[in-house]
């Protein structure tokens, strides 16, 4: 028996000696006194802490609901005293009530009394949108709920629902309403993401690019979308769009002409590709002068430009780095 088994087992006996010694010296309603007290002046303590702290708050709705609770359990502890078993039953009823109604009331937060009680069907002939969109969404008819949802111009909350629904194109044709309403490219690309789980590739590639304008290391994807559905005209805009990118990233962070590089070859232009290795070989040749991990790049390169003995030197010198450093962990 490990240490933890043996503590619970000796909880519980403990509790079981002190019930049983209770009933035995004194009788089993000073155990329920007992345990109702101690239960009671639980309750009392910790509604009695919410309401100062609500009143600090000056949340005065609040308030009164835990100034309530606090009274209530009061009665309970007062009840316990002079043992008053029908007031202690209202009590521990009224808490079992009122917690019943709380569950009720957060299972639909956003509802009024008069909606809670109302058919989706008949929202909707109300022209209560919102809520007939709520009722539908806990009916689990999301379809209908997304459509309910357009009509209140609660258009995530329709993406949402035609998501849950797995109807992937009219949740990528709201993305793309919202995404014009509100000018935020992050919409273009929930609208990417879905038409693509749609098999529409082409309208997929299109919200890329246009998502791609803003976040432009994206081009790439675009090209390769493209080149899938085969449209080379607008695969080679959009790497002609991802080469102007790398070439200013390239500008300012050398490790980008191997991008650079590989775009001018996709595009055919062979020439400009090896100036580009050119590039990158001497950006890593500079950075392996302080760390030889980037020796294998230097190598990459060279391989690249058809420069095999000085590819090899530049792998020989990475072989003997990674050596070292076995040895070293060894």
């Amino acid at each position: 028996m490990d240490r933890m088994t043996a503590a619970i087992a000796i909880f519980i006996i403990t509790i079981l000696t002190f019930i049983g010694a209770v009933i035995y010296i004194f009788s089993f309603v000073a155990l329920l006194k007992i345990v109702f007290g101690m239960a009671f002046l639980g309750t009392l303590l910790v509604f009695g802490m919410f309401s100062a702290i609500t009143a600090y708050a000056k949340s005065y709705r609040f308030l009164l609901i835990f100034v309530g609770a606090m009274l209530l359990s009061g009665y309970g502890l007062y009840s316990v005293y002079v043992w008053n078993p029908a007031g202690i039953a209202t009590v521990i009823g009224t808490f079992v009530l009122a917690f019943l109604i709380f569950v009720w009331y957060i299972s639909e937060p956003d509802l009024s009394i008069a909606e809670r009680f109302s058919t989706p069907e008949s929202l909707m002939k109300n022209g209560n949108f919102r809520a007939a969109g709520r009722k539908f969404e806990k009916k689990g008819d999301y379809t209908r709920a997304a459509e309910a949802y357009i009509k209140a111009e609660m258009l995530e909350s329709a993406a949402w629902a035609y998501e849950k629904a797995e109807k992937y194109r009219e949740a990528a044709e709201v993305y793309e309403m919202l995404a014009e309403k509100h000018g935020d490219a992050y919409y273009w690309k929930e609208a990417y993401e879905f038409y693509k789980k749609a098999g529409d590739l082409r309208k997929a590639a299109e919200c890329l690019e246009k998502y791609a304008m803003d976040e432009p290391w994206f081009w790439e994807d675009v090209a390769e979308i493209y080149e899938q559905i085969g449209d080379e005209r607008k695969m080679m805009k959009a790497l002609e769009c991802a080469l102007e990118y790398y070439k200013k990233e390239a500008e300012e962070e050398g490790v980008f002409w191997e991008d650079v590089a590989k775009l001018y070859r996709k595009l055919g232009k062979d020439e400009l590709s090896e100036g580009a290795w050119v590039n990158f070989a001497r950006y890593c040749e500079a950075e392996a002068e302080n760390d030889p991990a980037w020796y294998r790049h230097v190598a990459e390169a060279y391989e690249e430009l058809g420069l095999h003995e000085r590819a090899a030197e530049a792998k020989k010198k990475y072989e003997e780095y990674r050596a070292k450093v076995i040895s070293k962990s060894d």
